[in-house]
């Protein structure tokens, strides 16, 4: 039969079903999900090879005719159609390829009787085709014909000479297909039983016992791979898998890298292996050796670079990490983020931004943009580092909270008030119920002295969490510092003080609302167990008032000296002093 290669310029008649005169009825499941290793229906092929045993058919008006419906039919999704079509053109011409594209059509169709049926006659008319052949097994299996499966598989392998090993290996790819797995066991012992004295058959009979998740039984068979190919890694590799994780796996591991020391990938196992046990020393001395023998794997030169860097050695990690760049292959934003940090630590920010402007997706592309903000912010170029932050947040939403108040704080390292009250209040209208903007939000109205708008958000914030005391505190030391409501503050302050006892921060607003009051002594304990607790400028500062109001003028001036040294840019200790001792 001539090549079929034809320009299709119609329009094709109402498709019609022609009678299928092959249908087969067997006991496969017509739902049957089939794994393949290509798409169903590809387009045809009219420039393949003719196979050597094709038949001479003459193209008669009715071949032509069928063959183009069933294509036609095949593009437009009709393959139930389609492969009755194709069927009945190959029992007619009794040509391969028409088998095989009526067997791809039923399988579109999940019309798996017929697939089967389709690819017996195709194996049968090209028995030496390997597609075949492998089709025929994956249909045999999933629809649980072993014992035509056992004796195919048999037959091949009794033909396949010095090649068997090769054939043993491609068992468990066909047997995965088969729903029962312990009749799968069953029947790769059975098939391995003539090659006990190649490893092949051994593997075959471990993967098969993983199926039925008898991993002891997988380790035995195994063992008799290995030890009739020593240096077999796939074997080795899969061992690896099975063993627990610990000190049986790291064992064998480096067992066999000592025994194989070209052993290049169960070398890399074993190099992650010490890396998962925190034996970073010895997993950079594997790595080096594995880049020894291959100089251009990125893998493992990405790895040593993470690993000089977890054992501090900056310039290695930096040369290891460049020359990635260099390669340019996989992932590169893990790479500018760490050498965008090691320029960060090295104080070279102009070259830490650009490095972290690589990294342009993945999961450092956050932590890149919010570093890139901090250099910025440092450098005094607050608008450049609130973009960074804006970005931050449109790639992240759910953390968008989080980023307002850093934008927030930019703002307010700036003396931008205003600023920062409408930024907060934009983002409360997203997330009205988001405790950590309600408190900043509070927290910049009470620096705009618009206390009525503090007080409503530090109220929504107690009633969304009655348990926590940041509320209560913040709302009574606000009344408490304006000398507004005392009672009601120290009330506040108590409830915050009863859920979070020894507090530094809240027996500062405690030591602060008494001495409001004019209970000078009672102030004094609070605040000195403060003191005690956190040396903290702003509790200083309140600690040496009272101390001045008591008259006890020397220890206060000594408390803030030793403050000061400690915080010399902290604001109100600076007033505070500047105020009562001039």
């Amino acid at each position: 039969m001539s090549k079929l290669k034809f320009l299709i310029l119609l329009t094709v008649a109402p498709l019609f079903m022609v009678p299928n005169a092959y249908a087969q009825q067997t006991d496969v499941d017509p739902n049957m999900e089939l794994e393949i290793d290509s798409e169903f229906m590809p387009e045809a092929d009219f420039e393949a090879p003719v196979p050597a045993n094709a038949p001479s058919v003459e193209l008669t008006p009715q071949i032509l005719y069928q063959f183009l419906i069933a294509e036609v039919a095949g593009q437009r999704g009709q393959y139930e159609f389609a492969a009755r079509t194709f069927a009945d053109l190959a029992i007619a011409t009794r040509d391969p390829r028409i088998a095989r594209r009526a067997a791809d059509a039923a399988m579109a169709a999940k019309q798996m009787n017929l697939a089967l049926s389709q690819t017996r006659l195709w194996f049968e008319l090209e028995p030496d085709s390997l597609a075949a052949r492998q089709t025929l097994a994956n249909l045999l299996a999933a629809g649980n014909h072993l014992d035509e499966l056992a004796t195919m598989l048999a037959k091949d392998l009794a033909e396949d000479g010095p090649r068997v090993g090769e054939s043993l290996l491609r068992l468990s790819r066909v047997m995965t297909r088969h729903p029962d797995k312990v009749a799968v066991v069953k029947l790769v012992d059975q098939l391995t039983i003539p090659y006990e004295n190649l490893p092949e058959a051994h593997f075959a009979r471990a993967q098969a016992a993983v199926g039925i998740n008898e991993t002891e039984r997988a380790l035995a068979s195994l063992d008799k791979a290995l030890a009739l190919r020593p240096q077999w890694e796939l074997a080795a590799l899969m061992k690896v898998q099975l063993l627990p994780r610990g000190a049986a796996q790291t064992a064998f591991l480096k067992s066999f890298v000592e025994r194989n020391p070209n052993a290049w990938a169960m070398r890399q196992t074993y190099a992650r292996a010490l890396v998962g046990d925190k034996e970073y020393a010895a997993a950079r001395s594997e790595f080096r050796a594995v880049l020894e023998g291959m100089p251009d794997n990125v893998e493992v030169t990405y790895a040593l670079g993470i690993l000089a860097l977890q054992l501090e050695d900056v310039a290695d990690a930096e040369r290891h990490l460049r020359r990635v760049l260099e390669v340019g292959k996989g992932d590169q934003n893990p790479v500018y983020f760490y050498l965008g940090q090691i320029a960060e630590d090295g104080k070279r920010f102009d070259e830490a931004l650009n490095l972290y402007a690589g990294v342009s997706s993945g999961d450092h592309q956050l932590q890149a943009l919010l570093r890139s903000a901090q250099i910025l912010a440092r450098s005094g170029r607050t608008d450049e580092a609130r973009e960074k932050l804006v970005q931050a947040r449109s790639l992240a939403p759910k953390e968008e909270p989080r980023l307002l108040i850093a934008e927030a704080q930019l703002l307010r390292e700036s003396g931008r008030y205003e600023e920062v009250l409408k930024l907060l209040a934009e983002g409360l209208k997203k997330n009205p119920e988001a405790p950590e903007l309600l408190y900043e939000s509070a927290i910049a109205a009470e620096k705009l002295d618009k206390l009525d708008l503090a007080e409503k958000w530090f109220r929504k914030l107690i009633a969304l969490q009655p348990d926590q005391a940041l509320g209560y505190n913040a709302l009574g030391y606000s009344l408490a510092d304006r000398n507004l409501r005392l009672d009601e503050a120290q009330k506040l302050i108590d409830q915050a003080l009863a859920l979070s006892p020894g507090d530094p921060f809240i027996l500062d607003s405690k030591g602060w609302v008494l001495f409001r009051q004019g209970k000078y002594e009672q102030a004094l304990a609070a605040l000195k167990q403060a003191y005690t607790i956190r040396q903290d400028a702003e509790i200083a500062a309140h600690l040496g008032e009272v101390l001045w109001a008591l008259g006890r003028v020397d220890e206060a001036r000594a408390l803030w000296l030793e403050a000061a040294k400690a915080h010399p840019s902290n604001t109100l200790l600076a007033a505070t002093i500047k105020r009562l001792s001039p």
